[in-house]
């Protein structure tokens, strides 16, 4: 019997062999590469087990290994893998680098898409400028030069700005006699405001004294302005998007993200016919990135069973919705801000909370019984109070490592709300470009008190029970790029290197450090949205979602930082975007 053992052994080995000759090798939608750094430690993972490694090793969608050329080149070799050509391996340049794909924690994928197709009025530094802009849309479209009836759309109008920082009128449009008497509907840049016509006051005819959550801005004889605020603005008929129009937004957007680095967005507040929209989208092809939808309606009365629960859905796996977007109060460039105390800058008024506290604390129970991941918009320091409050009550005794509940901004705070939310659990999702985009503003409409509790975003990782602190952009509020978030969080400066408190940044105790902001857009991103474990860091078994850079970010001077160009995009371990 001992005798005839090596002789099976022998025949299993020629079985193996001739098996392998005449089948081939097994098939594999990606061959195994590696892409490497020429220095060893060109690649960030954001893993803190192995922070910086020379290559990674990318098998069919997913990271099979980490470290040295000389490692993962021993390790990718499998047993009679007679038929496998050698490890094929790319080098990036050896000034480029590697990080995890990148995530916008807040954004608005159709809004972006609709702005950069309609009129984008980011950046007008006077009332005059935005109708030029408007003219020149006009013009430039014969579709609606000739026909008075189509609806003119555009966004990121901002008072603030102008030489007199004052609200626009309905009767400023008939200044320029190519838009006197048509249909026009401006978002304010935080999207929290709208300015219409003429035309468009005529066509709502009578209107509400006073509006729950919302506000009718009117002139000295009690006439609407044609400036309506929060929930005031759902008065206005605008047209929704067709499906023709949102996949038109949606590509642009798509391409636009692809092209800064972005892998993972998170739509806040995407609406029954965009979640259908995505849905559709998702079961009969491929979305190009990975989609995290905060599902929304415009209502009091609880809505959770009118949306689906979507987890890893459709080709590929790429769409998710899991949590649902309510709001609390307004924005503070509009003064809609729900604050403790009356406006620094106007007395008048503290705010506007969009939803009574009882109807809100009814929301999240029932959300939360449903499953949902709840997360609040909370800009002022009262609106964050009354969602800790609730949450505190409602999630008590909850793991919160499995509820994960979001406060979306949390701008405002005072001291002791930002400690108890660290304490709690709950997750601040921030935008740093909203600082230094806010900071020329923010202390005289606040006071210098309670803005040292605002845009806290160290004070909030040094209170975090996990140090997690999701980043966004809230585009297209702010611009898509990643970078400019990543910029405003480690230096407080605007992109021409200038703060209020000169250079060394606004409120500069509350940078943050690179890693902070690099995780805040890769892993802690990943965790807000329960997908730490797939995406988030360059580690084994996660997927193969990766950005080349043409620079190092970790180190350049803070000057160089907004000159970073993306030589790469790849999902999935495929590229999307340039090449390797």
């Amino acid at each position: 019997m001992s005798a005839d053992l090596p002789k099976t052994w022998v025949a299993l080995a020629v079985a193996l062999v001739l098996g392998a000759v005449f089948h081939g090798p097994p098939r594999s939608s990606i061959q195994d590469h590696a892409v490497c750094s020429p220095t060893s430690e060109g690649i960030y993972t954001v893993d803190p087990t192995h922070p910086t490694v020379q290559c990674i090793l990318v098998r069919d969608t997913r990271i099979a290994d980490t470290g040295s050329l000389a490692d993962i080149t021993a390790h990718s070799r499998r047993p009679l893998d007679f038929w496998r050509p050698s490890l094929k391996v790319s080098f990036i340049d050896p000034k480029s680098i590697i990080i995890p794909g990148l995530a916008d924690a807040h954004a608005h994928i159709l809004s972006y898409g609709s702005v950069k197709l309609n009129v984008d009025l980011s950046g007008c530094a006077s009332k005059q400028e935005v109708l030029q802009r408007l003219v020149d849309f006009v013009k430039a479209r014969p579709d609606i030069l000739n026909d008075p009836s189509k609806w003119i759309q555009g966004m990121g109008w901002d008072q603030n700005i102008w030489a007199i920082p004052k609200y626009p009128h309905a009767d400023d449009f008939d200044a320029e006699p190519l838009l006197r008497g048509r249909r026009i509907y401006l978002d304010r840049i935080d999207g929290h405001a709208a300015w219409v016509s003429r035309r468009v006051l005529q066509l709502m005819g009578e209107l509400p004294n006073t509006v729950d959550g919302g506000e009718i801005i009117r002139d000295g004889s009690a006439n609407p302005t044609g400036i309506f605020v929060d929930s005031a603005m759902s008065l206005i008929p605008v047209p929704p998007p067709s499906k023709a129009d949102m996949l038109r937004y949606f590509d642009r957007t798509v391409n636009d993200a692809l092209a800064v680095g972005l892998t993972n967005i998170h739509d806040a507040a995407t609406e029954p016919d965009a979640v259908e929209f995505y849905r559709q989208y998702a079961e009969s092809e491929r979305l190009p990135l990975r989609l995290y939808l905060m599902g929304h309606l415009d209502s009091v009365e609880y809505w959770g069973d009118k949306l689906p629960h979507l987890v890893d859905y459709g080709v590929d796996e790429r769409l998710n919705l899991r949590s649902v977007k309510l709001f609390a109060d307004g924005a503070l460039g509009s003064s809609g801000a729900a604050l403790l105390e009356p406006y620094s800058d106007n007395p008048s008024t503290s705010g506007i909370m969009r939803i009574q506290e009882g109807v809100l604390s009814d929301l999240v129970k029932r959300f939360h019984a449903d499953g949902w991941q709840v997360n609040i918009h909370c800009i002022g320091d009262r609106a964050n109070r009354v969602v800790l409050d609730i949450f505190e009550d409602v999630f008590a005794g909850a793991n919160m490592s499995e509820t994960r509940p979001r406060i979306e901004h949390a701008q405002i705070m005072t001291f002791e709300d930002l400690e108890r939310m660290g304490r709690l659990g709950v997750i601040p999702s921030v935008q740093p470009t909203h600082a230094t985009s806010d900071m020329w503003y923010a202390e005289p409409r606040l006071g210098p008190e309670r803005v040292r509790g605002a845009y806290a975003y160290r004070t909030m990782i040094q209170m975090s029970r996990n140090q997690i602190l999701p980043l966004g952009s809230d585009f297209p509020v702010e611009g898509i790029n990643p970078l400019l978030g990543f910029y405003a969080a480690v230096t407080r400066l605007s992109v021409s290197g200038r703060s209020p408190h000169g250079l060394q940044g606004w409120y500069p105790e509350q940078r943050l450090t690179r890693f902070q902001a690099l995780k805040g857009m890769t892993l802690d991103a990943a965790y807000a949205s329960f997908s730490e474990s797939v995406t988030g860091s360059l580690a084994v078994g996660k997927k193969a979602d990766f950005v080349v850079l043409d620079r190092d970010i970790m180190t350049v001077p803070e000057s160089e930082i907004l000159g970073t160009k993306v030589l790469a995009t790849v999902i999935d371990g495929e590229v999307v975007y340039g090449g390797l």
